[in-house]
């Protein structure tokens, strides 16, 4: 009775398994732009995506994170400095890159470049704090991708944006939740946008891991932030919370994955795959815990926050 069944859902694995599996041709003749490569996921994709043969442009915000990048990987790999908060900077990397692709055009872009911090309870930050955040990871990445995209729409291309959990759950104040939701907008809008034009978008979303999007120094950082919150809302959460607070952050990041790969796979497959997805999730966290908490309703999920929020309670809470 269930052996049909059973061997419909095993040709249908199948048949997944084989479409998942088919590259793209020609791809040592293929151009690929990458930002935020001086280290972490991005670092990795260059080197990985050299490996395969492929053209790699890597951006680095410095030069000595380009240096770096130039030893380790070979001739083929050329870098350029970026830094994504500054238009002129955008201007001149995207015409280094129409210099480099000729009338070949751009197979792909990976926005990667972002920053996580700062990051805290919302009341103890200002304007800039959250605009330091949103001009990188959401304004940043959008303007790149508009300059980039005639290069891409040339090659039929594809064009990779690499958002968080925190862009389906905010788990956190600060800028970071709000912009990987917008980018998880800007995606989902372009995707239908440029699909009559051959283009393919894909997202991915990476849990927890082990990258410089959280400073060794951020101790300090959220000393500073607590420093500079006006006194009535110091007052109001109390100096307990504050040190509570800097523990469960510590914590949050000494849990991170180590594996980068896990996530480069997916941004390789995003770029190689006849058939590439539209959604990544990479880590445990992300496909076991927080994507799937952002499916319930809303107060369920704020209850289940709850348990893993700063155990030490706000001096002024009810």
């Amino acid at each position: 009775m269930w052996l049909y069944p059973a061997a419909l859902v095993g040709l249908c694995y199948l048949l997944r398994w084989y479409r998942e599996r088919q590259v793209v041709s020609n791809l040592r003749d293929k151009y690929v732009f990458i930002t935020g490569c001086d280290s972490g996921f991005g670092n990795q994709l260059a080197r990985q995506l050299d490996l395969r043969g492929l053209r790699v442009l890597a951006a680095c915000l410095t030069e000595k994170g380009a240096k770096q990048l130039r030893d380790q990987t070979s001739d083929r790999l050329e870098t350029v400095i970026l830094d994504v908060t500054k238009t002129e900077s955008i201007a001149a990397a995207t015409q280094w890159v129409k210099e480099r692709t000729g009338d070949r055009g751009l197979w792909g872009l990976v926005n990667n470049a972002g920053i996580g911090v700062p990051a805290a309870p919302n009341e103890w930050l200002t304007k800039d704090d959250f605009l330091k955040i949103l001009n990188v990871n959401l304004i940043g990445l959008i303007e790149v991708t508009l300059s980039l995209l005639p290069l891409i729409r040339k090659t039929r291309g594809r064009v990779v944006n690499v958002s968080s959990p925190a862009g389906r759950l905010s788990v956190l104040g600060g800028g970071y939740c709000i912009s990987k939701f917008g980018v998880e907008a800007f995606s989902d809008s372009l995707r239908r946008e440029l699909c009559p034009f051959g283009v393919r978008v894909a997202i991915i979303v990476p849990g927890n891991f082990k990258t410089s999007i959280c400073p060794d120094n951020v101790q300090d950082l959220l000393k500073g932030l607590w420093s500079q919150a006006p006194p009535e809302v110091k007052k109001s959460y109390g100096d307990k919370y504050f040190e509570g607070y800097c523990q469960y952050y510590n914590k949050l990041t000494s849990l991170g994955q180590k594996d980068l790969s896990l996530v480069t796979n997916c941004m390789e497959h995003a770029l190689t795959a006849v058939h590439p997805s539209i959604h990544y999730s990479a880590g445990w966290d992300a496909v076991c815990f927080t994507l799937p908490l952002s499916c319930l309703p809303t107060s369920v999920a704020d209850f289940i926050l709850s348990l893993f929020a700063n155990a030490v309670r706000p001096a002024d809470a009810v």
